[in-house]
């Protein structure tokens, strides 16, 4: 039996659409991917960004689960460095209450985290090439150090923080988180508060990471399943599968290693007419790469219109040449590839497509030459 796949969804807003647009295009697709089959469907967290509405993951999953009767609603994932443990915990806690057992809490570090991670990796950084292994394109690494380091960065950071605010430490949220979920919480002296709604939640809490480092480490030593982005960071997902995978303590919850990656991808009917779909692709991956933000996707028109350069096609090099686009046949196989190189245990397929009807046919499509729908394990 194939690995379940599941849809990750960024609300994505298209050239000439608004904000409800993108959101009722949401609601529609989380109705047909419940149809077609798929075991879960997550919403990022992004924010300041034109061309994307999922901004707020427990808001957005509450809308989804109010149209869908079954299929398991995550996020993927909220970032621990904007919010206080106890409001992630009662934001999922009032969802698990009006549908209760339907949801994962998938976890990551914000921006700021990120940035100094980045820091501390590229004083022990060693140059990497390209390569393929096994069949599967491992991209040079794309460095976030100029888009970090940019002013629009520092002035979104200091929006999302209170003044003054330092975030947690990833393993001292996650104490926070667990301690509450549990309930009561209670300090040094015995004093004791309780989260409503929130202690008790049936969730299924996951980490998310782009490489080998503290988010992967962390997931294993704790024992918890682990999604790694070939979409988003694809020179380090081989890295991120294996320090997950060797720093794997079971738990009261898991005890063997559960890892799930992702990847971009669009299908169509035939090769041909999935290529020309997927031409505005780049110039959107260009938008995010420049530090601007994902800009509303491009139409075909809009993307063929641009004029290319050297340092746009080195920008969106390493994004473009790992999506996988074509036929149920051609992108099957490619997700066959990904599964079998990482060790994956589920997939997590991402879409963007300008016409609304184009990317819900992608899922269908996928769904159906995946052998959807079939049943799973319901975590």
């Amino acid at each position: 039996m194939p690995v379940p796949l599941s849809i990750l969804d960024l609300a994505p807003l298209v050239a000439g659409g608004d904000v409800g647009d993108a959101l009722r295009r949401t609601l529609d697709l989380a109705r047909r991917a419940e149809q077609f089959g798929y075991h879960r469907y997550w919403v990022a967290e992004h924010h300041f960004t034109p061309g994307v509405a999922s901004a707020q993951p427990a808001l957005l999953l509450g809308q989804i689960a109010a149209v869908t009767d079954h299929i398991r609603l995550g996020s993927g994932a909220v970032q621990t460095g904007h919010q206080t443990a106890l409001s992630i915990v009662e934001q999922f806690g009032l969802l698990d209450a009006l549908y209760p057992g339907r949801f994962d809490l998938g976890l990551g570090r914000s921006g700021q985290a990120k940035k100094e991670a980045l820091r501390e990796t590229a004083k022990h950084a060693v140059p990497q090439e390209e390569q393929v292994v096994d069949g599967l394109l491992i991209p040079k690494p794309f460095s976030w150090a100029p888009i970090f380091a940019s002013k629009r960065t520092a002035l979104a950071s200091s929006l999302l923080q209170q003044p003054g605010a330092e975030s947690l430490p990833l393993d001292e949220i996650l104490d926070q988180i667990f301690a509450l979920l549990a309930g009561p919480y209670t300090d040094g002296e015995g004093n004791e508060v309780t989260a409503i709604p929130g202690a008790g939640a049936d969730l299924d809490v996951w980490l998310l990471g782009s490489s080998g480092g503290e988010s992967a480490r962390t997931a294993g030593a704790r024992g918890l399943p682990f999604a790694a982005n070939y979409h988003v960071a694809p020179a380090k997902v081989l890295e991120a599968a294996q320090a997950y995978r060797a720093s794997f303590v079971p738990s009261s919850s898991l005890a063997k290693p559960h890892l799930m990656v992702s990847a971009d991808v669009l299908v169509a009917e035939d090769d041909a007419t999935a290529q020309r779909l997927a031409v505005p692709f780049a110039l959107w991956v260009r938008s995010i790469r420049t530090g601007l933000g994902a800009v509303p996707f491009p139409s075909i028109e809009q993307a063929e219109g641009y004029a290319w350069s050297s340092a746009d096609g080195d920008l969106v090099a390493d994004r473009v040449s790992t999506r996988f686009v074509g036929s149920p046949a051609t992108v099957a196989e490619q997700l066959r590839t990904l599964q079998r190189v990482t060790g994956a245990d589920e997939l997590l397929v991402t879409t963007i497509a300008y016409h609304h009807p184009d990317r819900v046919r992608s899922y269908e499509l996928l769904a159906k030459e995946w052998g959807y729908p079939f049943p799973v394990d319901q975590r």
